[in-house]
This record gives C-alpha cells, structure tokens and sequence, in this order.
C-alpha cells in the first residue's frame, strides 16, 4: 500500500493526510504494510513534501514579499536542492487581508536560491506557485546581482508596478555559479508572461489586483520584456511567450532567464521523492487532494500520480475534501475511485474543522472496499 497525496490546503498537511489514511486502514487491516510518500507539485508544500521524503530541511532569513524579513526553508540531499518560491514571496507570507500586486517582490526567492548554491546545490529543483508577487521575477534576478534601473540611473522600485519606470537591465553581475548548476522550473502553469492568458490577467485578480492594476502590471511587464530583450537579445522575448514564463506572477519569465529547464511540477516531485521505486512496491495507490476537479486535471499532484500509476499498471484510488469530477472523468485521469469527506460528513464546514478524524473514517472505507 503506497500513500501519495498533496495536502488538504487549509486542513491538513501532506503528512498529516498519510497520517490519517494510514490509522484508518489499519483499523480494518491491522497488520497492513502502509509506505507513505507525501507529494506535492512544486506550489507551497513542496520543502515539506521533500523533507518527509528524507530531505534536509534548511533554514535562513531572507525578504518577504513586503520587504520584511522571513524566515524561509528549502530543503537539501546529495547536492540537490528543493527551493519553493512560496517560502519567501507566497501569499502565506503577507499579513492577513493585505495584498500588494503593484509592490510585492520576489527578491527573497532570489536570496533562497543563492541560499542553496551557498549550500552546494548542482541541481536547484525551482517550485513555483502561490505568489504574493507580479513582477516578473525581476526581484529574485536582483537578488541574484542582476541590475534594473530607470532613467536617473537609480533602481526601480520593488514590485511588478515598478517596472514601468525601467529604463535599462544589467545582468552581467548575475552570480556566476548560476551557470553551473542544473536548475529546473517546476510548474504546473504553462502560462506566457503577458496577454490574454499572460500572469496579470489570469493570476493578478487573485493577488488582489483590481482591473485598472491587471492593466498596468501587463504593461509594466511587456516593457519588462522589452528592455531585456535590449540587454540580452531576442531570446528575451521567446522566453516571455514561452510555456511557464507566466508562472507564479512571471518568477517563470526569471527562471527561464537563467537557463531553467521548464517541466511539469508533479512529474518532477515525482523524480525527486522516489516515487519510481516506491510504486513498484505498492499493489494499490492512494492519492488525493482537498479539491479533486477540473484543476486536478491539469497537472496537479494527484493526476500525476496517477498517470505514473496507471503507466505500471497499478490501480488507484483518490481522497479528497470535496469532489467535483464525475466517475468517467476519473476514469479517464487513471484513478478508480474518489472518496470525499463529504461521503462520511454532509456539512462542508465540520469536513474543514474536523478533516483528520473524517478523512480516517475515509480510509476505513477504502480498507473495506479494497483490503477484505
């Protein structure tokens, strides 16, 4: 029995879900073998996804998305490390009811990574998701020693808004080590940087920006582009129009800059944590998320664990707080069966509070459906 779930956001932690879906099969099946391998798709809860999987968690101080100082992790083992953008410019790191879409920086993601090269890292895993931040990465570049100054020659204000004073980029002080390390950007959003479809429109309203903010973010953004394609030619604006460059606020754009390698965030965990290995032990796999719905769908953790299931021929079945995808859908993604709290718990509102003891009479079910 193999245990591959994300977190259920708001409720319980990755960990915490294993925890409950373990003594809840093991009150049918006492003696059960449970291996649990907590996941997560490079958005907040990858470091602790990483961790759980034997990683070493590491600590330091670095800027929050306000400015403030935060103390942020990411994690390390045998020169690989996991970085999670979240840690240090997420929307968890802002004040509650507090959004800043014009000034908030993802100069802290940048002090993390160079907290990893500093740590020895050769291979940067780069989770991106849950910004607090629209700025096209141009914060973790500075960070990094890259250089973003308006017309008097001095630096741009913090924040995607400040970018529509830009008048030249310097990345020639980027640290040199950058060139050395294999650094992979780990999304789910194959999202361009601007557009339609681009990071302020699409993302921007869930930071807090109003309609009037998504305009002047996509504008400050596409000058962005433009002025680094000045400083470093036209591979600056394939990068801009390239899958992922509108992840997590435009960090992607930043990542892709410096020579990330763009892949899907649940397929990457996946590689990291051991996932292979671990699978081939199991007979039955269960995953699962606090939603299950057509997000799922499109690149999240448990649509690839599935997929990565159903490819060895092993059968799945789902958890969740709340599901919204019809068995035919869940067929068509790999997994069996779903089995919502809502199953055991009508009220929304007790699933949330009370999700631990709920989700073990979950997986008591699952013990009777699958295990006698």
């Amino acid at each position: 029995m193999l245990i591959a779930a994300d977190k259920f956001k708001g409720s319980l932690t990755a960990v915490q879900v294993a925890e409950r879906v373990t003594a809840g099969l093991r009150r049918v099946v006492p003696e059960l073998q449970v291996e649990s391998l907590p996941v997560a798709d490079g958005g907040d809860g990858t470091v602790d996804a990483a961790v759980a999987a034997g990683f070493e968690r590491r600590e330091v101080r670095v800027a929050g998305p306000l400015g403030d100082e935060v103390t942020a992790a990411f994690a390390l083992r045998a020169g690989t490390a996991v970085v999670e953008m979240a840690e240090a410019s997420g929307l968890q790191r802002l004040p509650a009811g507090v959004f800043a879409p014009l000034t908030a920086s993802t100069y802290g993601s940048g002090e993390l990574l160079r907290a990893a090269l500093d740590a020895g890292a050769r291979t940067i895993v780069f989770g991106v998701g849950g910004s607090a931040t629209t700025d096209g990465g141009a914060g973790m570049l500075s960070a990094l020693g890259a250089r973003f100054l308006d017309a008097e020659g001095e630096p741009v204000p913090p924040g995607g808004g400040g970018l529509s004073e830009l008048a030249s980029a310097d990345l020639s002080g980027l640290d040199p080590r950058l060139a050395t390390v294999e650094l992979v950007l780990a999304s789910d959003v194959d999202n361009p940087l601007t557009g339609p479809k681009g990071a302020p429109a699409v993302y921007g309203p869930q930071k807090g920006a109003s309609p009037d903010d998504v305009e002047a973010l996509d504008t400050a953004l596409a000058h962005y582009a433009k002025v680094l394609e000045e400083a470093v030619g036209a591979k600056a604006a394939e990068f801009a129009a390239a899958p992922g460059a509108g992840a997590a606020g435009g960090i992607g754009y930043g990542a892709l800059l410096l020579g990330a390698a763009f892949r899907p965030g649940i397929e990457v965990m996946l590689d990291v944590l051991g996932f292979a290995p671990a699978l081939e032990r199991a007979d039955l796999v269960i995953t699962g998320e606090g939603s299950l719905d057509e997000q799922t769908l499109h690149g999240k953790a448990p649509a690839g664990v599935a997929a990565a299931a159903r490819a060895a021929d092993k059968e799945v079945v789902a958890v969740c707080g709340r599901l919204a995808l019809p068995p035919d859908a869940l067929g068509r993604a790999g997994i069996r069966r779903a089995y919502p709290l809502t199953s055991v718990e009508a009220d929304v509102a007790t699933c949330i509070a009370d999700a631990g003891p709920i989700l073990e009479r979950v997986a008591e079910q699952i013990g009777r459906d699958f295990l006698t």
